[in-house]
């Protein structure tokens, strides 16, 4: 996977976000290890405390679970009702449609431009 970050949020979250997205398109599956931790910091080019935190957090959202001995996986997210897939969408509709508002779009227009690009 190719690491990019920006500066519109701390790292950590946005190591999180690419990991739920990540889940979300089935490239980690329920069950899957997930590599070390100083290994995806060295591949993400990113401190190994940093990456310790945001899988963390994704430990404490139950998205990701810890055995002592053999290292984190990816939860059974039916357990825990959690749908990354919808989140992540919901999260881009919510930038899409507030940068159309910034820039004058009424909400009419928002839905003939989403329907006019579908459409191609």
């Amino acid at each position: 996977m190719a690491w990019k970050f920006d500066n519109s949020s701390p790292i950590y979250i946005q190591i999180m976000e690419q990991i739920k997205r990540m889940i979300a398109r089935g490239e980690l599956k329920p069950g899957d290890r997930v590599p070390a931790v100083r290994d995806m910091a060295l591949a993400a080019g990113v401190n190994p405390n940093t990456m310790q935190k945001a899988l963390s957090e994704l430990e404490r959202a139950g998205i990701l679970i810890s055995n002592r001995t053999a290292g984190r996986f990816v939860a059974d997210l039916n357990d825990n009702n959690i749908n990354l897939k919808n989140d992540a969408g919901y999260k881009l509709t919510k930038s899409y449609v507030e940068g159309m508002r910034e820039l004058g779009f009424e909400d009419a227009e928002l839905v003939d431009k989403v329907k006019g690009f579908i459409e191609g």
